[in-house]
């Protein structure tokens, strides 16, 4: 990205001057108006954000118990590639996944020691976590649906990791950014990357100017004719 030397650069940025709204709203002038994660994927805490490059993994239910006949190999691994996705994590990187049902959780607090060694930026997950107090405790930013105790262990695995996967009909691809807070997460497709942190940083200025405007007594209907966002 020309504007910015490297991603640490580019996400330092955005977190001290950018939220999920403001580059949303970018990329709906763009033509990319389907972007957010459905809603219910939501920080752990208020105050978490998440800003890195997707790592995404594909999680699946798995019914069979120990021993049991069938032709997969990850079939007969506990969690399936959940230990190599997890250590394949690289700095800034996201664990994201999705595709299997909401019946356990799917992150935890030892995951989240993992990837906080590995300098990972967050877990994204289409699903549940557990051992929250652990996780918020280590202040690792994880978005989810809530916490629900029940284990992944007997009951789902990861069959895949480094490739496409969908949230709500959301096509995350490795190397896209993420961009989570308290409003949302939001998907960034690499190819749009750049047009939209430009405008979206020129979008957060112009606001600025518009509270000025608004909280000196300017009209919202002058506002917008002058400044053009609201």
């Amino acid at each position: 990205m020309t504007m910015f030397q490297d991603d640490a650069e580019l996400f330092a940025a955005m977190r001290n001057r950018l939220f999920t709204a403001v580059v949303g709203d970018i990329l709906d002038t763009m033509g990319l108006q389907h972007q957010f994660l459905p809603p219910k994927i939501r920080a752990m805490r208020d105050d978490m954000v998440a800003i890195g490059r997707a790592m995404p993994v594909l999680e699946a239910d798995f019914f069979a118990t120990p021993g049991a006949s069938g032709h997969s190999e990850i079939g007969a691994k506990p969690f399936g590639l959940m230990f190599h996705a997890l250590d394949s994590l690289k700095p800034n990187e996201i664990y994201v996944c999705s595709g299997s049902s909401p019946r356990y959780a799917v992150w935890g607090e030892l995951m989240s020691t993992r990837a906080m060694h590995l300098k990972a930026a967050g877990a994204i997950c289409d699903g549940y976590c557990r051992d929250s107090s652990g996780i918020l405790a280590l202040n690792f930013p994880t978005f989810c649906y809530g916490s629900y105790a029940q284990d992944q262990g007997p009951r789902g695995k990861v069959v895949d990791y480094g490739l496409p996967i969908e949230i709500g009909g959301i096509r995350i691809r490795p190397g896209d950014i993420l961009f989570g807070d308290r409003d949302g997460v939001l998907v960034i497709p690499r190819e749009a990357e750049h047009e939209a942190i430009r405008l979206g940083l020129e979008k957060a200025e112009t606001e600025n100017k518009v509270r000025l405007a608004i909280e000196a007594g300017m009209s919202t209907v002058d506002a917008f004719e002058r400044f053009g966002v609201m």
